[in-house]
């Protein structure tokens, strides 16, 4: 770790360890890892979208478990209610008043998983959580715990029986990542290695209660120079002006980056922002966040990851 000693803390320290903790079980994706991480110590959600099969279900488990936070699993169908959710309000007849019954919602770490599969309705009552960070029902509000945070995941290439999140939904998402099939060499390892029950399960926390807490603290603190903000305008301000797009990157969306680049940078060791952190982070960060010219045909993930590429290239890195 790079942190100066007296700004140093014994959880920080501990980053990297957590990094090759999650590496234990979920193997040769380190850049997904310290990604995920990075997002999820900038207070924001993540959007896994995969094919079915590459361990999204367990990175998000092995990362709850490594930063010792309490997980719940949800998987989104097309009949899923709000309440599914939310919670919703029983009569208790012995006290004869209703008693809400908190949902799946109300843990530290929630997948979502397959989010595309239930109706624009339960995705909006998730949605709006992940915004307020509070649910309201039966006019009721109900804070969630804190530290709350969403991974949510979609297979991009299945659209029978799906609902795509729209633009101002996926806003809701600090990055959006895709995992990839491991190498061959790793996945080799993977089929000699595994025998029996899942080894995610024999992960150990890393954290104690209230350090991952602190560590999101931390983050907002990492040091981010006029020069790098002025990068950051520069990528944000191009997705504007570029004919290829329709809709560029807003405000939250500048927001958002400097939040991730800020954590990463303190996952990597340092109290301080360097154009590579802004440059790896870009696209995870801003192509779920602009809309492309109808000319273009195609408004796929991966188009709008190229574009995205083709911008970051094209502005000059602050020396």
């Amino acid at each position: 770790m790079n942190l100066p000693a007296e700004k140093s803390t014994p959880a920080v320290d501990r980053l990297h360890d957590i990094a090759e903790h999650v590496g234990q079980v979920f193997r040769g994706k380190r850049q997904v890892v310290r990604l995920t991480l990075a997002s999820l110590l900038a207070q924001g959600h993540v959007l896994l979208e995969d094919v079915p099969g590459v361990g999204k279900t367990t990175l998000a488990l092995a990362l709850s478990r490594a930063l010792g936070l309490d997980f719940q699993r949800v998987q989104f169908t097309s009949d899923l209610l709000p309440t599914d959710i939310l919670g919703i309000s029983v009569f208790h007849q012995t006290k004869g008043d209703f008693e809400f019954k908190p949902g799946p919602i109300f843990s530290n770490l929630v997948l979502a998983d397959e989010i595309n599969r239930t109706t624009p309705r339960t995705q909006s009552a998730l949605l709006e959580a992940m915004s307020e960070r509070k649910v309201s029902v039966d006019n009721v509000t109900y804070d969630l715990p804190d530290p709350f945070l969403v991974i949510a995941t979609q297979n991009p290439l299945e659209h029978h029986g799906t609902y795509p999140l729209p633009e101002s939904q996926l806003d809701r998402f600090l990055v959006r990542l895709s995992i990839g099939y491991p190498d061959q060499s790793v996945e080799r390892d993977i089929l000699l290695e595994r025998r029996g029950g899942n080894p995610v399960y024999d992960l150990e926390p890393l954290l104690g209660e209230g350090e991952f807490l602190e560590l999101q603290k931390r983050a907002e603190k990492i040091q981010m120079s006029e020069t790098i903000a002025d990068y950051m305008l520069a990528i944000v301000d191009a997705t504007r002006t570029d004919q290829r797009i329709r809709i560029g990157v807003s405000t939250r969306g500048a927001l958002a980056l400097s939040a991730a680049s800020r954590a990463l940078a303190m996952v990597e060791g340092r109290d301080f922002v360097i154009p590579d952190d802004v440059r790896e982070l870009a696209v995870p960060c801003l192509a779920h966040r602009i809309s492309l010219a109808a000319s273009l045909g195609d408004n796929s993930m991966a188009q709008s990851e190229s574009v995205l590429e083709d911008i970051v290239a094209s502005i000059q890195i602050p020396t």
